[in-house]
């Protein structure tokens, strides 16, 4: 009994110094001080893809999971009312041209008798002063006169008048034009689709949601400091991030936004205790350019740990180091 006693015991001392051994040998070794770290989740800013107008949706291009380049079309909406109401404006046009070109033959004829009643004028007045017509016959011609400016004046506000209802049809079937390009949904930027929140058929509202893309290009991931270590981190200061499902793959970033008020703390801080439990969020950005080119491999939610250089004097341990 006394030998299987000390059989087991010097069975867990080997199974100890076999771990201890193993822990030795792969232990994570400390940061230099001029690195802070934070656990964080890697993130990717969310854009709502949604319709400008209430209607129905017409036809889906795209689905779940999908890669979409920026200006892509991602859905159509049904748009048979405003290519109804399209052609009846492009129709107003037509006719406000022929409205225009019946008054400019209406301008140039009253242009004709105003010159003509001008002339008349001219006569009667020569004849009048050699006492050759009456003074009757002398009025006659300036009302005559007189009538065919004012015709000449309302042919020409008919000119204005088809001018401007020309350009009123032609602001509505612009507007129209407009309309039918917004019930079209494109994708404003490079992305993937993360949730396809609408069907075919359905009714939206205004400002209804038909997806939900993740902009490959803005990849980030928030973490948390102490007072002690975020008051000496700084905007461009470089960074790393280590993925838990690439533990060995150093991501490059960058921070790119430091919070002007901490958080997890009461509203009045009184004692050094309390200082020393002030967290402020630091955001960590990959490039766009790095980011967009390993689009497929982008995850949101992925969980990680940023590390910060705010000594750019520190070099980086060999662990975060940039990989070829």
């Amino acid at each position: 009994m006394r030998w299987r006693r000390l059989l087991l015991g010097l069975l867990v001392a080997v199974v100890a110094a076999a771990g201890g051994g193993y822990w030795w040998q792969h232990r994570v070794p400390p940061l230099p001080a001029g690195i802070a770290y934070g656990n964080g989740r890697l993130e990717a800013d969310p854009l709502d893809i949604a319709t400008r107008f209430a209607g129905r949706i017409l036809e889906l291009r795209v689905d779940e999971g999908d890669m979409v380049k920026a200006g892509q079309v991602l859905a159509l909406m049904d748009t048979r009312d405003l290519e109804a109401s399209l052609k009846k404006a492009e129709a107003q046009v037509e006719q406000a041209n022929r409205t225009i070109v019946e008054a400019n033959a209406n301008v140039a004829q009253a242009h004709t008798q105003v010159v003509l009643a001008q002339q008349q004028m001219e006569r009667a007045e020569s004849l009048l002063k050699n006492g050759w017509i009456t003074r009757e016959l002398f009025d006659q011609r300036r009302q005559q006169l007189e009538g065919a400016q004012a015709m000449e004046r309302a042919v020409n506000a008919r000119v204005l008048a088809g001018e401007a209802a020309l350009n009123a049809a032609r602001h509505d079937a612009e507007l129209y034009k407009v309309h039918i390009d917004d019930n079209t949904l494109v994708a404003p930027r490079d992305g993937r689709v993360e949730y396809r929140i609408a069907n075919v058929g359905e009714v939206l509202p205004a400002g209804g949601k038909v997806f939900t893309l993740l902009d490959t290009g803005y990849v980030y991931m928030d973490i948390y400091l102490p007072t002690a270590m975020a008051g000496r981190v700084r905007i461009g200061n470089e960074a790393r991030i280590l993925l838990d499902a690439y533990p060995g793959r150093p991501i490059p970033a960058k921070v790119s936004f430091i919070a002007a008020q901490a958080q997890f703390t009461p509203k009045m801080v009184e004692t050094q205790t309390e200082r020393d439990k002030l967290m402020f969020r630091i955001r960590v950005r990959i490039a766009p350019d790095l980011s967009r080119a390993h689009a497929e491999a982008v995850r949101s939610g992925v969980p990680g740990v940023a590390y910060v250089r705010f000594d750019p004097d520190v070099a980086w341990p060999e662990r975060l180091q940039d990989t070829p």
